[in-house]
């Protein structure tokens, strides 16, 4: 059988403001896109935070690729596409400027593949990053998470910022590609149409708790939407949430 990309056991964590993650177990095979659903607060970065070894465990163990992304991070993201909601990328730099800075520490990295992106998103490579709208700083940051063709992508929120079109003809494409080429996608998401729309496998969270992990194919035999599963199991609509 193949092992998990993403393996988590019994991880909890606690702030002071309360209890983040409580319990989580979730095994993620290659080669599928995973979404990872729940309102603000339900957990989703805090466990994105784990995968990519900015956060130490407190009880429980995290393995990506069968390794302890705390005490291998250099191995580990490596390997590893990410793209936070945030997407913090150096105002200063024009879009061929940062293509060539991220190029330079992935061996990997594919020109071919980054010039197709940059024109599918329609990126003026001579155009400042602190004056792109930050729909064009989400697309920027997707290109360079992209374009060196990681084992597994990372997407927190991927969509804040991108309008409707890009969502759904791009982004969408983008994360079917890569899970077609064997690769894996886990994003996260308040979305429900847009999980219902390119996920094989949807997880749910709930203050810091999965209450469904299934494919969605199963998810969609059990319950009329996305949404009224997510009413049964966490009790409340996502479009409230």
């Amino acid at each position: 059988m193949t092992p998990p990309v993403i393996a988590v056991t019994s991880l909890t964590r606690r702030f002071p403001s309360g209890t983040a993650l409580d319990d989580i177990t979730l095994a993620l095979p290659p080669g599928a896109v995973y979404g990872l659903v729940g309102a603000n607060g339900a957990g989703k970065t805090t466990l994105i935070k784990h995968l990519l070894g900015l956060l130490r465990a407190e009880r429980g163990s995290v393995r990506v690729f069968g390794l302890d992304p705390v005490a291998e991070p250099v191995a580990v993201l490596s390997r590893i596409g990410y793209l936070s909601e945030e997407n913090d990328l150096p105002g200063w730099m024009r879009v061929d400027e940062l293509i060539r800075y991220t190029r330079a520490f992935y061996p990997a990295w594919d020109d071919a593949y980054a010039e197709e992106l940059r024109s599918a998103f329609a990126l003026d490579p001579a155009a400042r990053i602190g004056t792109m709208s930050k729909g064009q700083k989400a697309r920027a940051g997707l290109l360079i998470a992209l374009a060196y063709r990681p084992e597994l992508l990372i997407l927190d929120e991927p969509s804040s910022g991108l309008d409707p079109i890009v969502r759904r003809d791009i982004l969408g494409a983008v994360m079917r590609n890569v899970a077609h080429e064997g690769r894996t996608v886990l994003f996260s998401s308040h979305l429900l149409d847009e999980v219902e729309e390119v996920a094989d496998h949807v997880t749910m969270l709930a203050a810091g708790r999965i209450m469904l992990s299934a494919p969605l194919a199963d998810v969609r035999g059990a319950h009329a939407s996305l949404d009224a599963a997510f009413v049964a199991h966490v009790g409340r609509s996502a479009q409230g949430a």
